[in-house]
């Protein structure tokens, strides 16, 4: 908007006022400071910088921020990252959304941005710089009773029958928004089904019915590593015995671990499907970022590095000749094949989402006080509304076939409760009808989050007692206001203190939007073992973020 009226003030005798931006923009250079140094912690800029390397990367590469500090001295190249999910950050760089904003990514793997054209022509060099398989933790005091000895001899076929007789329960990762949940379904896959190349759709569908015994077990899901290490570490004890994860992720848990919570890492006997983390130049980089990332990675492959990046992260050098840090164990498992193109990756995905897991059921509790008419209730309608879509073709965003969604709108008190369930095909009248409900939903009066809530426990509690299956379970509040209304803090405290454990394990997911109360809501959170997620900047971003906890 700036640039627009400079211009037709140019237009009106622009020579003046140029010439007086020229004298105020001189004497600006002349009084003001230098830039400040480029620093790691910074957010990438929106232009190059010399000597800045703006990164697209995975969030578990945090642990490498002591190493790349140590870089910065030895190469004087800064790295700055911006983190995302490596599905969707290879959704970005395949659709140009990269181009010039960032100068390389640094993805656990590129396996499948590379099955897809767009996204390998993106890539103009990668350097894988350390690797960690995905593998199964297992809570070391249940290994005697599932008669697993010291888990050495663990293949994929015991878990999966340990899963379906109820005598393992674990959790794993989106497969749809993270790689180590993307790997671990392919390995078990690749492992059922026998397949000793490319992954094919008959793979799939010969390995689906192992598959299912498998997934039966998988009673935790999560966009992020991180809040799944915190989920497992709060579950009840005897919930929930097992992690898919990287090897290095359980190992370092386990520093931090109740003695009766430590993991012991199982690395199923017929192979694995490993992270490489490739430090990947893109295409569009300038030379200038091209030659910092080549000093980059020169320093990242000297071998005092790769044992210094081993002993940090507990991961597996990549250089030969480097010994890796002494708790890593020293063989290696067979690597299992990958999808042998990005329709069968997408297909056995999606097959993961509407068929393979356990279904989902979830109360979104929507705030429709008088403060969100207008523009807000339109954006809501819209975030909403893209949940109901067709084209989603690996599951990221859409409601499931299966899934249970339950709409409670509410302002002073709840106005209305309407639940739809996604028939297992078939599914885009029902998805009609729930967009049909959103776009229904209007605004008026105050604002009760707090008894709102309550009432979303209690309706749960009576739709599950009726059901009596066995589903993830969550709740969704989004608000653009304070709690104002109806019941407190300290009464949701005392309800939430006073349901059972299986209640409790019920998390709140709000979304902060508007001019709602960070502090309230972080709150809800960390009492119910949710997350808080930012609609402020974009509320179809956080809902569609949240399909990853659900």
């Amino acid at each position: 908007m700036r640039t627009t009226r400079v211009g037709a003030a140019a237009g009106r005798g622009g020579r003046v006022l140029v010439a007086g931006l020229a004298l105020l923009v001189a004497a600006t250079a002349c009084t003001s400071s230098p830039a400040p140094a480029p620093q790691q912690s910074d957010a990438p800029a929106p232009t190059a910088r010399a000597g800045v390397l703006r990164l697209l990367a995975g969030s578990e590469l945090q642990d490498m921020a002591p190493v790349l500090e140590e870089a910065q001295k030895a190469t004087g190249v800064t790295v700055q990252f911006a983190w995302t999910g490596s599905l969707d950050g290879a959704d970005a760089v395949a659709s140009g959304r990269a181009d010039g904003k960032y100068d390389a990514v640094w993805f656990p793997s590129n396996h499948y941005l590379r099955l897809d054209d767009a996204g390998k022509s993106k890539l103009l060099s990668e350097t894988p710089v350390m690797v960690s398989p995905v593998a199964v933790g297992v809570r070391s005091s249940a290994l005697n009773e599932l008669g697993w000895g010291d888990g050495s001899k663990v293949s994929w076929g015991q878990l999966a029958d340990a899963a379906s007789t109820g005598r393992l329960a674990y959790g794993m990762a989106d497969p749809s928004r993270s790689n180590s949940g993307f790997s671990a379904l392919v390995a078990v896959a690749a492992a059922f089904s026998g397949a000793d190349s490319a992954l094919t759709e008959a793979d799939v569908r010969k390995a689906t019915p192992s598959l299912k015994q498998f997934f039966t077990g998988q009673k935790l899901t999560s966009g992020s590593s991180g809040w799944l290490a915190q989920a497992y570490a709060r579950a009840e004890q005897g919930r929930v015995g097992a992690l898919v994860n990287y090897e290095s992720v359980l190992l370092s848990m386990n520093k931090t671990l109740a003695a009766d919570q430590q993991l012991t890492v199982i690395r199923p006997t017929d192979g694995v499907v490993s992270a490489n983390y490739p430090l990947t130049l893109l295409s569009s980089s300038a030379e200038r970022e091209r030659d910092s990332f080549r000093r980059l990675t020169d320093y990242l492959l000297k071998d005092d590095v790769q044992k210094r990046v081993s002993e940090l992260t507990l991961r597996h050098p990549v250089s030969a000749g480097v010994a890796a840090a002494p708790s890593l164990p020293a063989d290696r498992r067979h690597e299992l094949p990958f999808p042998g193109s990005k329709a069968v990756a997408d297909g056995l995905l999606a097959s993961y989402q509407d068929e393979l897991r356990r279904p989902s059921r979830t109360v979104y509790v929507l705030d429709t006080s008088g403060s969100m008419a207008g523009a807000r209730l339109a954006a809501l309608k819209s975030a909403l509304g893209r949940l109901t879509g067709a084209e989603d073709t690996r599951g990221v965003r859409r409601f499931r076939n299966r899934e249970e969604v339950t709409l409670l709108s509410f302002a002073s008190k709840v106005k209305s409760t309407k639940t739809h369930t996604v028939p297992a095909a078939g599914a885009q009248q029902e998805l009609a009808s729930i967009n049909a409900d959103v776009q229904a939903l209007s605004a008026d009066g105050g604002t009760a989050v707090y008894s709102s809530l309550q009432e979303a426990y209690r309706f749960l509690d009576r739709q599950q007692a009726a059901a009596q299956d066995d589903r993830f379970t969550s709740i969704v509040v989004m608000t653009d206001g304070e709690s104002n209304e109806g019941a407190s803090d300290k009464d949701f405290r005392n309800f939430y203190n006073g349901l059972s454990a299986a209640q409790k394990a019920v998390p709140v997911f709000p979304i902060l939007f508007g001019d709602a109360a960070k502090n309230q809501l972080q709150g809800i959170a960390d009492l119910t073992g949710g997350k808080l997620f930012d609609g402020t900047a974009s509320l179809d971003g956080a809902f569609e973020e949240i399909r990853g906890y659900q």
